[in-house]
Formats: structure tokens, sequence, C-alpha cells
């Protein structure tokens, strides 16, 4: 793994798998971020937001320290911290916090539905870092998916004239996350993989142990084996190793291609919301998940299907730069 570290990251030759591999990696992070919706459910039924959010982070964190210390990393430039933060901020931070508080209001299957928009704000958010220009055609499927969610949140508080706070999380933990994921694909192209997620855990390292001591202090954990086995989940799978597999396969790309594979994401989500929470899943959760997943996938087959107008045999100008 040392290979990758961002002391050679100008001497290492240009090495990506076959793009099918970024497939499978990425359906394997899928796949493991699938469960952290109806996990963060359960944790949340006994352990306060804070305690799940900070603390899943530090665990996640003392692992990533560990394996940046064995393989001996060296401190990535000023630069690169920089867009660490970044990440830090929307997966390490926003995404985490934001879900988990949202899950003490709503179902599962309800999360993972507005959750659903994942996938088409990963695409805008990577057109907008690298300055691409899809067809109006891609603005218009986002509206619409847009809609869509904001629909089925309506129709789930009750009618258009009400809104939960919790959704409005929900969302905001969408843009946090797309954010990440788009800036720290690129990131693990240069970096590598493990070493993104890795750096972005240290980053936030300090801020967590703060937060999490202050949950304790206030709340003091006390939950059920299954509630504690939850909370190992997301802070070992969901926090580490699934990204260790997601930015992987973004890694090999290209990013939007193998973004695609999160339009499984909520289906799987809804689907373990009803085999291991026991939650009904009413007509509104299939029609809204449906609509948003459909609208999702649109739009990044539209920006798929589109050329860049940047596009040029230079790999610095591609919109999804490849080694």
């Amino acid at each position: 793994m040392r290979e990758h570290s961002s002391a050679t990251i100008e001497k290492r030759p240009p090495v990506l798998p076959h793009q099918g591999n970024g497939i499978w990696w990425g359906l394997l992070g899928v796949v493991a971020f699938s469960f952290t919706v109806p996990f963060t459910r359960v944790a949340v039924a006994s352990l306060s937001p804070l305690f799940i959010g900070s603390g899943r982070a530090v665990i996640a964190g003392i692992l990533a320290g560990a394996a940046l210390v064995l393989t001996r990393q060296r401190l990535p430039s000023a630069a690169i911290l920089a867009r660490l933060a970044l990440v830090a901020g929307g997966v390490v931070i926003g995404f985490p916090f934001l879900t988990s508080f949202a899950l003490t209001d709503v179902p599962a299957s309800h999360g993972a539905v507005v959750i659903a928009l994942l996938p088409a704000a990963t695409a805008t958010a990577a057109i907008l870092r690298t300055g691409e220009r899809p067809p109006t055609t891609f603005w218009l499927v986002i509206a619409l998916g847009s809609l869509a969610a904001v629909g089925f949140a309506f129709l789930q508080s009750g009618g258009a004239g009400q809104w939960r706070w919790a959704d409005l999380l929900l969302l905001g933990a969408v843009v946090s996350a797309a954010i990440g994921y788009a800036e720290g694909g690129l990131l693990a192209r240069e970096i590598g993989s493990w070493q993104t997620i890795a750096w972005a855990l240290i980053l936030a390292l300090p801020l967590m142990l703060l937060l999490a001591g202050l949950a304790v202090a206030a709340q003091p954990p006390v939950a059920t084996p299954v509630q504690w086995a939850a909370f190992g989940y997301l802070a070992v799978v969901s926090m580490f190793l699934g990204f260790l597999a997601w930015y992987r396969g973004l890694a090999i790309g290209p990013i939007a291609r193998v973004s695609q594979i999160q339009l499984i994401q909520p289906v799987l989500s809804i689907c373990w919301a009803a085999l291991l929470l026991g939650e009904a899943l009413p007509w509104t959760t299939w029609v809204g998940g449906l609509a948003v997943v459909a609208c999702a996938g649109a739009a990044v087959r539209v920006r798929l299907g589109s050329p860049s107008p940047n596009s040029s045999p230079s790999p610095k100008s591609s919109p999804t730069p490849t080694r």
C-alpha cells in the first residue's frame, strides 16, 4: 500500500485496473452503505445522535490512524489537505450527523427514499467541480428527481402544507455526501483510495473526540447488544471499510459510471428496513423511491452520453481524469 503514499505520487506509474473492476468495487461499497440508514435507525433508539455521529468517526479515525502509521504514509501537501478537509466535512461530519438526527424522527425507509437523490447529486457535484457542461436535459431530470423527493416528503408529512425538519436534514446530508464523494473520487486517483478516507478521518478526529466527550457527558451511552452491534457496524464498515471499496471504485472509474451503482442503494435500504426492522412499506414509499431512482438514473445516463466540451487527449482536460 505504500506505493499510494502522497510522498511518491509523482513517481508512481499510472496503473488503473480494468474499469469492470471499478464497478465491482463500487458495488461492494454500495452494499456496505445500504445498511447504514437501517442500522442508524436501530442505534438512535437508545444512543444519542450526537454520540452516534461523533463516536463512529472516532473509532474509524483510530483504525485509519493505525493503517497510516503501519504503512508509513507521509503527510499530504497543504493543497491536498485542504481538499481532504472538504471530504471530511462531507462524509465524516455532514452526512453521519445529519442522518443520525433525521432518523430520530422518520423511518429508515423514508430516509432511504430522500437519500436516493445522492447519485444525481454526486454527478452534479462532479460537474461543478470539473467545469463540465452537460446538456439541458441533465438539469431537467435533476429538477424532476428533486421534485419527486420533495413531493414524497410532503406526502409522508401529511400534505404540501407541512414539512418535517428531518427532511431538511436528509437533503442536507445528500448535499454533504455528494460533495465528499465527488472530491474524494478525484483525490483517490492522486493519493490512493484508502488513503483518501483515512486522512479525512484523521483531519476530523480532534473535533469528533471533543463532540464524543460532550455527548458522553450529556448522556452516558446505554444500549442493548443489538444497538451496540449496529453502532459498531456504522463505525467500522459504514465509516471506514465501505469507503475503502467505494473510493477504490471511483478511482478506477469513471466516476459518473461507477456512481450509477448508487441507484440500487435506496432499494436495498428499503428492503433492509422491511426485513430487519419490520417497517411497513406503503405504496407511497415504493412510488416515491422508484420515481427518485428513475430520475437519478436518467441524470447519470444523460451525463454519460454527452461529450465534454473540453474533451481532448490531455488527461487534465477530461471531466473524469484517468492515470
